[in-house]
C-alpha cells in the first residue's frame, strides 16, 4: 500500500466489482478496491498493471484510511444481510460526511432503512442500480443513483466518466432521493424479464411454426437489429443461435435445459405493482413463465397427456413479418407498463421521478437499452405529466401499424398450441385500457350481491347498494 489517497473505494472483488474499479481507473481517478479473499485482491492488481491508479487490499483500515475525504465506497456484495454486515464493519472506520453506495440489485426498502440509519450516523447511503453485466461494468455500465442530492455532487464525476455514453451522454443521472435508485433499477430488471419472454415467445413460433433453422433464425434476428428493433437483446439473441457447441456437433442454444432462473427483481417488481394498483401483466407472466419452466418433469408427463398436433410449415415470410411487428408491439407495451409503474411510485414515495431522464440514461448500457428509448425519452420530455406511452401521440401510430400483425401471429399460435403468453398478455393489456367500458360492472354487482360491498352507478354520484331478490 501506497500512502497517496484514492479517490474512490470498491469494496468486493468478484467480476463486477474487479470490471467497475478498473472502468474508474482507466478514467482516470485513483481506485482502491478492498476483499477478503487475497486471491481476488492480486488479481484486480495484476490486471489494473500495478499502476498508481488501481491498488487493492484485504485490510479494512487500510482501506479506508486510503481514502480521500469524503470517502466514495461503492458495495457490490450480494443483496440481503452481506450489506449490512459490511456497513457494521465500515462504520468505526467513518467520517461524517462519508458517502456509502450500495451497487446491488437490493430491494429497495431496504435502502430506505440503511439511508434512515446511516443519516442519525452522518454518513451518507446511496442505492445505485448499475445495468450492463460484467461486460458493462468494463466498458460502461447505465448507473441509477439515488440519495441525497448534495451528495451526489462528490460522486458524479466518477459515476459520469465511468458510464455509457449515448452520443457522448453519460448514462447517468441523480435520480431522486432515498431509495428511488434501486427502485428504478428494480423495474428496469421486471421490463428486462418481459422483453427476454417475448423475445423467446417469438424464437418459439419462427422455430415451430416457420420451421426456421438456427442459421435463419441468426440472419432473422441480425436483420431485426438493424432495423427499429435495434436492441441489446435482439443483437444477442442474434448471436446465440450463431454459436456452437463445444461438446456436440450442435448449436449450443438447443442442448440448454428449457428451465429460467431468477435472481428475484423481477418478482419484486410484480409484488410492488400489486401493491400500488399498477397492471403490468406482460411482466407478470414473464416471471410466471420462468416458474412454469422449473416445473420441467411435470411439464414432461402432461405432454404425454395432452399431445399436441405436428404442427405444418407455416408462410414463412409472412410469419417472421408478423413475428417482427408483433415484438416491437410487445416491446412497447413491455416499456409501457414499467414505466406507468415508475410514475406511480415516484407519487407515492415521494421520489419525483423524471421519465425523460431515465428512458435516457438507459439508452445505453444496460440490458433493455434499444432504439426505441430515444423515442420514448422524447415523448416524456414532450409531455412529462404523461400518464402512459399509449397515450402518447407519438407511439399511437407506431401502435397502430404493428397491433394488427400482433394479433395475427397470437391467433396463430393459439391455433398450433405454442404458448405465447407474453404477447398474449400485451394484446390483453392494450385492448383493456383502451377500452372506454370493462365489463367490471358485472364485478361489482356481484360483489355487492354476495357481501354486500356497495357500487357506484354512471347516471348519478354516491355510494349504493342493493338488496338483490333470492329465488
Amino acid at each position: 500500500m501506497t500512502h497517496d489517497f484514492y479517490d474512490f473505494g470498491l469494496i468486493g472483488l468478484g467480476v463486477m466489482g474487479r470490471n467497475f474499479i478498473l472502468n474508474v481507473a482507466d478514467n482516470n481517478f485513483k481506485a482502491l478496491g478492498y476483499d477478503l479473499d487475497q486471491e481476488k485482491v492480486d488479481a484486480l492488481i495484476q490486471e489494473g498493471g500495478n499502476t498508481e491508479r488501481v491498488n487493492a487490499t484485504t485490510d479494512l483500515k487500510s482501506f479506508t484510511e486510503g481514502l480521500s475525504h469524503p470517502r466514495k465506497i461503492m458495495l457490490l456484495v450480494p443483496a440481503g444481510k452481506i450489506v449490512d454486515q459490511v456497513i457494521e464493519n465500515l462504520l468505526p472506520h467513518l467520517d461524517e460526511g462519508d458517502i456509502i453506495i450500495d451497487g446491488g440489485n437490493s430491494f429497495f426498502t431496504d435502502t430506505d432503512r440503511r439511508e434512515s440509519y446511516l443519516q442519525e450516523k452522518g454518513i451518507n447511503f446511496f442505492g445505485s442500480g448499475v445495468s450492463g453485466g460484467a461486460k458493462g461494468a468494463r466498458r460502461g455500465p447505465s448507473i441509477m443513483p439515488g440519495g441525497n442530492r448534495e451528495a451526489y455532487q462528490h460522486v458524479k464525476p466518477i459515476f459520469e466518466a465511468v458510464s455509457a455514453k449515448y452520443k457522448g451522454e453519460p448514462c447517468v443521472a441523480y435520480l431522486g432521493p432515498k431509495s428511488a435508485g434501486n427502485y428504478v433499477k428494480m423495474v428496469h430488471n421486471g421490463i428486462e424479464y418481459a422483453m427476454m419472454q417475448l423475445t423467446s415467445e417469438i424464437y418459439d413460433i419462427l422455430k415451430k411454426g416457420a420451421k426456421l433453422t438456427n442459421e435463419e433464425l441468426h440472419e432473422t434476428f441480425s436483420t431485426w437489429n438493424s432495423g427499429r428493433l435495434q436492441s441489446f437483446l435482439v443483437e444477442i439473441t442474434a448471436e446465440i443461435f450463431d454459436q456452437k457447441d463445444e461438446l456436440t456437433d450442435a448449436h449450443l442454444v438447443d442442448m440448454i435445459l428449457d428451465k429460467a432462473k431468477q435472481k428475484g427483481t423481477g418478482k419484486w417488481t410484480s409484488q410492488n405493482a400489486m401493491d400500488l394498483g399498477i397492471p403490468i401483466p406482460t411482466i407478470d407472466m414473464a416471471v410466471s413463465m420462468r416458474e412454469i419452466s422449473a416445473l420441467k418433469s411435470e411439464r414432461l408427463a402432461a405432454e404425454k397427456l395432452y399431445p399436441k398436433k405436428d404442427i405444418p410449415a407455416l408462410d414463412k415470410a409472412k410469419l417472421i413479418d408478423q413475428a417482427e411487428q408483433a415484438l416491437y408491439f410487445a416491446f412497447i407495451m413491455a416499456y409501457a407498463q414499467g414505466l406507468h409503474q415508475l410514475a406511480d411510485a415516484s407519487e407515492e414515495y415521494g421520489y419525483d421521478l423524471d421519465l425523460a431522464t431515465i428512458a435516457k440514461i438507459w439508452r445505453a448500457g444496460c440490458i433493455i437499452r434499444a432504439g426505441l428509448l430515444a423515442d420514448i425519452s422524447e415523448a416524456f420530455a414532450t409531455e412529462p405529466k404523461l400518464p402512459n406511452l399509449i397515450l402518447s401521440s407519438a407511439f399511437v401510430p407506431k401502435i397502430q401499424e404493428s397491433i394488427s400483425a400482433a394479433r395475427e401471429l397470437a391467433i396463430t399460435a393459439i391455433n398450433h398450441g405454442i404458448p405465447l403468453p407474453g404477447l398474449s398478455n400485451s394484446l390483453s393489456y392494450f385492448d383493456a385500457y383502451t377500452s372506454g367500458r370493462l365489463p367490471l360492472n358485472l364485478i361489482q354487482a356481484q360483489r355487492d350481491h354476495f357481501g354486500s360491498h356497495t357500487y357506484e352507478r354512471i347516471d348519478r354520484e354516491g355510494i349504493f347498494h342493493t338488496d338483490w331478490k333470492e329465488k
